[in-house]
């Protein structure tokens, strides 16, 4: 019995469970062109989702930072605006980083995609920095909005509530660091 699913974030975004009970997929269904590529297909199709979360992410950690920067300038604290405190200023110092650095890879993963190059390392990469920064972003929007950021008047509630998707869909975290690690060795990537 297929059903609704009920989720923490991403209201806009219906999920539902589908049951397949004796289906038969006919032929013409074929994932693909030939037969027995199929898997091969899908996983080649992963590098494209796992960008498009890292992309989600971004953005998600974006509106987030812009929120907690424009209430930084306007909220006023023993006479100044918060931003000029210091445990502020570090944190929104320290989401423009973040932001910036997710930016980027996912940039990079996105121009080794449209390159043709393989890019599963780089679309896991990507994946993992952005989640965990937009999680972390998101967090600290909240932090700054103080009391605000916890209620439904102000959006940086909502993007702490979608962050978390990210850091589960399209493989999990824990599964980006696999893939990144047997890439490191089978590429025999080496910083120096």
């Amino acid at each position: 019995m297929s059903k609704d699913l009920p989720k923490l974030g991403y209201k806009g975004v219906e999920s539902c469970e589908l049951s397949f009970e004796q289906f038969r997929t006919p032929l013409t269904s074929l994932l693909g062109t030939e037969e027995g590529r199929g898997f091969g297909q899908m996983m080649k199709g992963l590098e494209t989702g796992r960008i498009q979360v890292a992309a989600r992410a971004l953005g998600v950690a974006r509106a987030a930072f812009e929120d907690a920067l424009g209430y930084a300038q306007q909220r006023e604290s023993f006479g100044k605006a918060i931003w000029r405190h210091q445990s502020i200023g570090n944190y929104l110092a320290d989401m423009a980083t973040k932001l910036e650095a997710a930016r980027q890879l996912v940039l990079y993963a996105a121009d080794r995609f449209d390159a043709g190059a393989r890019c599963d390392m780089e679309a896991g990469m990507a994946k993992l920095f952005a989640s965990e920064a937009a999680m972390e972003i998101t967090l600290n929007a909240i932090r700054i909005h103080g009391g605000y950021g916890y209620s439904t008047e102000f959006d940086v509630e909502r993007y702490f509530r979608d962050a978390p998707l990210m850091i589960v869909g399209e493989g999990t975290n824990e599964i980006q660091r696999n893939v990144i690690v047997q890439q490191l060795v089978a590429r025999d990537i080496g910083f120096t």
